[in-house]
């Protein structure tokens, strides 16, 4: 073998170049992974029995730079470079890849070649093992009232031919995991595919990042490390059992938390609700140390456990926690219970009224504007409408840079009014005046605040309103009141001065 091939050929800027094709399968940086291999015990690259495994390789990174580290790690233990090559690449390393395409591209950065029984590999595998250890097998979704049982992938959408990508993730498409290896890892590390289209309106998409993770969890590794985004904080749409495991393993010892896709992935990236990654020690358990990543400042926090008391998701920065315990203790009643659940007088988002009033119309506010309707139109909740009421955008999007509004602009709904799925309804009230004041406690940056410590997408349903306590509302409100009522301290006022901002 010519050793200089090898030393030529692997070049990391290759895989720079490629880092982000597609938000649904975000290709990783060489600098990302080499950050999640830092967070692991470096004398694992120093044992020529440690095994790893890349369930969901894309470009090969992972194994890439844990080939590099065992090469150098290994060296004392295995002078001659040949004989070390062939250890690692034949007994340490080991990938599935997530398409043929994939499959190919991830063979070509970790072998030097897409062929690995190539003269031009790095190593060369026999001849019956022309994948080498980077697996890739074309597999079906397996369709039950035209779902996978396992993705939850829509059959309309991706029951397709031999011609095109199925993304049925071979992974993730089996009952038994430690089936596809005849061994044990100690390692597993990836960046998995993070969602499939479900085939409903508006680019509509199923999570499905959290089944490599429980599947991963199944194989009972030393050590399991991903990146994935940061949405199942809140938990949501099938993430709510993941996201209660999560927060309740502390055998999760570290997390590292950005608020901005594009600080982790760099180039422009946007995730909502920004993405993170963690290392899991199964052999060790107490509190986490988190990072929290924001632009270019990092910080860490005191280790602390996922889970706090009372609460069913994480809270991402330590200033919200204490905030969120502070108010927690006066014990009040909170805004939840006066937000209405989605299509809040069964008008769907498309719903449009008449353009000008007409005899007995209800006035609707709708999608781009306000529109008017026949009472026997409203299908649910028709006692609301010659109530006093807020109305607030169901979907808020203001990005992941702070400080930013966190909700959208209130709207005094006076009596004789309704909305579409649009938005959501806050109340009924007792008087203009108490729905008035409502609205003044709504724009100041603690209400504000507290929404954000749950919201992790641009979707605000019901659950992210549950930190938020019910204030009297025969006054308005100001931030400088709330602010003296639950005794904030100086640190936390300047944490939401950073991240909200003011709602003229």
């Amino acid at each position: 073998m010519d050793n200089g091939l090898f030393q030529n050929i692997y070049n990391p800027d290759v895989l720079s170049c490629i880092a982000n094709l597609s938000n649904d399968e975000v290709f990783t940086p060489p600098e990302l992974a080499n950050k999640m291999l830092d967070m692991l015990p470096q004398e694992l690259f120093e044992n020529p029995d440690t095994t790893f495994l890349d369930p969901a390789c894309k470009s090969g990174v992972f194994l890439r730079e844990i080939a590099k580290r065992l090469i150098k790690g290994l060296e004392p233990q295995m002078p001659n470079l040949e004989k070390r090559l062939e250890h690692i690449y034949t007994k340490q390393l080991f990938g599935i890849a997530i398409t043929e395409l994939t499959s190919l591209l991830s063979r070509r950065s970790v072998y030097c070649s897409k062929f690995p029984s190539s003269r031009f590999s790095v190593f060369q595998f026999e001849e019956e093992q022309a994948q080498g250890n980077i697996f890739y097998n074309r597999i079906q979704h397996s369709w039950v009232d035209n779902r996978c049982k396992y993705c939850g992938a829509s059959k309309g959408e991706y029951d397709r031919g031999d011609d095109l990508e199925s993304y049925a993730y071979q992974f993730i498409h089996i009952n038994r995991p430690f089936e596809l290896f005849n061994m044990k890892f100690d390692v597993i590390i990836g960046n998995p595919p993070y969602q499939l289209s479900d085939g409903g309106a508006q680019a509509s998409a199923i999570p499905i990042y959290q089944h490599f993770i429980e599947q991963a969890k199944k194989l009972n590794p030393r050590y399991l490390s991903m990146i994935i985004p940061a949405r199942w904080y809140g938990g949501g749409r099938g993430l709510d059992d993941f996201r209660e495991e999560m927060i309740s393993d502390k055998h999760i010892t570290e997390l590292h938390d950005y608020l901005n896709a594009s600080d982790c992935f760099g180039n422009g990236v946007e995730i909502k609700g920004g993405v993170c990654f963690f290392l899991r020690d199964r052999d060790n358990e107490g509190k986490c140390k988190v990072f929290t990543h924001n632009g270019n400042k990092v910080i860490e926090q005191e280790p602390r456990y996922l889970k706090e008391d009372g609460s069913d998701v994480f809270i991402r920065n330590a200033e919200g926690v204490s905030i969120y315990h502070k108010v927690k203790a006066l014990n009040e009643e909170t805004i939840e219970t006066l937000v209405s659940s989605q299509k809040p007088f069964g008008l769907r988002t498309f719903a449009h009224g008449k353009e000008k009033p007409f005899p007995g119309s209800v006035e609707m506010y709708e999608r781009g504007g306000i529109g008017y309707i026949s009472p026997a139109e409203i299908e649910k909740n028709i006692q609301w409408v010659n109530k006093p009421k807020v109305f607030l955008s169901r979907a808020y999007n203001a990005g992941d840079v702070y400080p930013h509004q966190i909700i959208g602009k209130p709207i005094l709904g006076k009596p004789g009014t309704c909305c579409t799925e649009t938005y959501m309804v806050l109340g009924p009230l007792s008087s203009v005046k108490e729905a008035e004041n409502f609205i003044s406690y709504i724009k100041t940056k603690f209400f504000r605040c507290l929404v954000m410590l749950k919201k992790t997408s641009q979707m605000l349903s019901q659950g992210v309103y549950s930190f938020v306590p019910i204030q009297d509302f025969t006054k308005p409100w100001t931030d400088e009141e709330l602010y003296a009522k639950y005794g904030f301290s100086d640190e936390e006022i300047s944490f939401i001065d950073a991240m909200i901002r003011p709602m003229e």
